[in-house]
């Protein structure tokens, strides 16, 4: 048999000849009891200051999102290919200045924190594409056509809009997905209710226009058309050419509209010889109206007649890559807008009208007027 063992020791007193001071020294002396003291050491101090000093990180940006709608959201189609040809130190989000919580998204998007206190809440996304029966497989991809109830891809995509009784100023910045970074910067710096117009050749082309939508931009898709000057200015193998038939100018269209889902109109890329050619804009505005897309113009066929619901620019605003220059078109907008109720400009995705337009719209309506989507001062001709 096995005999249990008392866990009672038989004496608390100490023994024979303890000496308290010489057990310390021996134990200090002890290096794995060094470093745990001193790491003890440097935890309280970090705490102490903390405490008198505050959060470093007080100072910096933070967005609540939840874990939650991140884990159900599926990475749209493209976005691979969209971020190839950005670096690395951009790409990459910083936890740094994102924090993430498990605290829910309010309705209206995520709540921002800048420094100082200031906040602001991110736009409602635009609902993501494909949007359900707007869109039909075609030879090189999705089509957009006309739903069973008569609604087009023109209203189903559009960004929604309430005027509210002023003057209305819209502006489409075009060139988008070719430069990364210039890309990048148009979707997350400039605001929500900024038209934004992708080449058709760009690569990872559906993830772009996927990341527009989900920062509230609404799209348009360029179509290159044929210059007076081409071939010396040639806008590429899928031109839309003035002496073409119309079978063949609906041919190339169908592809330029096949490369990606999401945009609710078609803007010209040059297009000084196309759009003077009624035959052509027949068969192109005809092919438009069939699919219920709209076309927006930089002004060049601002004299064009039926056709799609369509809207013309009133300016170029970056023809002189200036910043004064374009802040005297962007002011030139908005005598516009006061005298005929609605003004629409366009420009390109050059640095500096990136950030012309961005300064300028921080203040354009405490100054009376309203920021519009292009889509919102289209009219039926």
């Amino acid at each position: 048999m096995f005999s249990k063992k008392s866990l009672v020791p038989q004496s608390a007193s100490p023994a024979p000849g303890f000496n308290a001071q010489e057990l310390i020294s021996k134990a200090l002396a002890n290096p794995y009891v060094s470093a745990g003291g001193a790491a003890a050491l440097f935890l309280t101090t970090g705490l102490v200051l903390v405490a008198l000093l505050g959060d470093p990180r007080a100072g910096t940006p933070s967005v609540r999102v939840s874990l939650a709608k991140m884990a159900a959201m599926a990475a749209p189609p493209g976005w691979r290919e969209a971020l190839t040809t950005e670096s690395p130190s951009t790409a990459a989000v910083s936890q740094d200045i994102y924090s993430l919580s498990e605290t829910p998204i309010p309705p209206g998007g995520a709540s921002i924190t800048l420094p100082g206190g200031r906040a602001f809440r991110a736009a409602d996304p635009l609902p993501p594409a494909p949007i359900a029966g707007f869109s039909v497989q075609g030879p090189g991809g999705p089509l957009p056509i006309i739903a069973t109830n008569g609604r087009t891809p023109a209203e189903a995509y559009a960004r929604p809009f309430v005027s509210n009784g002023r003057p209305k100023i819209a502006l489409v910045i075009g060139g988008l997905g070719l430069n990364a970074t210039a890309t990048r910067q148009a979707i997350e710096q400039l605001p929500p209710q900024v038209t934004l117009s992708f080449v058709p050749y760009a690569e990872g082309l559906q993830g772009w226009i996927d990341m527009a939508r989900a920062n509230g931009h609404e799209v348009l898709l360029e179509a290159p058309m044929e210059p007076l000057d081409y071939p010396d200015n040639d806008p590429g193998p899928y031109t839309l050419m003035a002496s073409a038939q119309g079978p063949e100018t609906v041919r190339k269209l169908e592809w330029l509209l096949s490369r990606a889902t999401g945009y609710f109109g078609v803007t010209n890329y040059l297009g000084s010889r196309f759009m003077a050619s009624d035959s052509a804009m027949s068969a192109f505005a005809g092919a438009l109206r069939g699919r219920g897309l709209a076309f927006i113009d930089d002004g060049q066929a601002a004299h064009r007649g039926a056709g799609p619901p369509r809207a013309s620019a009133d300016k170029i605003i970056d023809d002189q890559l200036a910043g004064e220059a374009i802040d005297q078109q962007l002011l030139s907008l908005e005598a516009g807008a006061l005298q005929h109720g609605q003004a629409l400009g366009s420009g390109f995705a050059y640095p500096v009208t990136l950030s012309q337009v961005a300064h300028w719209a921080e203040s354009v309506e405490t100054r009376g007027y309203q920021l519009a989507p292009a889509s919102a001062l289209m009219t039926r001709r």
